[in-house]
């Protein structure tokens, strides 16, 4: 799990996920935490869990480089709230390249949220020596997730891998540095 001020970053599970599609009761059961009803974010379908389950089942090892539930922690009586998802496309590349994805449902949108997860897994990706760089890819006018990706010390590096998206790189050597990434998480925790 990676921890932060706010979040607890749950990584993904065959078992969790295949909760995700038998709908938010089975959800909230798996995650012991509140399913909002604007569940699932953004290009959080049947596909990308599908997906994602093959690659636990592939190589349970990697579930580390994949998924993650976006658990905000509270207090009663709202407790624990599934605010979204965020992670990695897989583990590092061969040149240490990784590239990190993250999604908040919208009513929890423009608090913060997203920057301090992507802080969490920067720390977390950053954690091992093989990974050299983080990559991240948008469209260019989701100006929100570009901010979240510029208050992580992310530099926009062009085209992205299709049509109309553009791609943000943060090296190791930019990391932590000012204007870097703020290094926000606690990977391992």
């Amino acid at each position: 799990m990676i921890v932060t001020e706010r979040l607890d970053l749950v990584p993904a599970t065959t078992g969790s996920v295949r909760a995700a599609l038998d709908g938010a009761v089975a959800l909230s059961g798996a995650l012991k935490a509140r399913v909002p009803d604007t569940w699932p974010p953004e290009y959080v379908d049947d596909a990308a869990l599908q997906f994602t389950i093959a690659r636990l089942e592939e190589d349970p090892s990697a579930a580390g480089w994949w998924m993650y539930f976006m658990v905000l922690r509270g207090a009663p009586p709202a407790g624990r709230v599934l605010i979204g998802t965020g992670g990695f496309s897989g583990p590092p590349s061969p040149d240490g390249t990784v590239e990190v994805g993250y999604g908040i449902v919208n009513e929890y949108q423009r608090r913060g949220y997203a920057t301090e997860a992507v802080g969490g897994m920067l720390a977390h990706a950053f954690a091992f020596p093989a990974v050299s760089r983080v990559m991240a890819e948008t469209l260019p006018a989701l100006e929100p997730s570009i901010g979240v990706l510029k208050k992580c010390g992310f530099s926009f590096i062009g085209d992205g891998s299709g049509p109309g998206i553009i791609r943000f790189e943060l090296t190791r050597g930019s990391y932590g540095r000012p204007g870097g990434a703020p290094g926000l998480g606690r990977p391992g925790r």
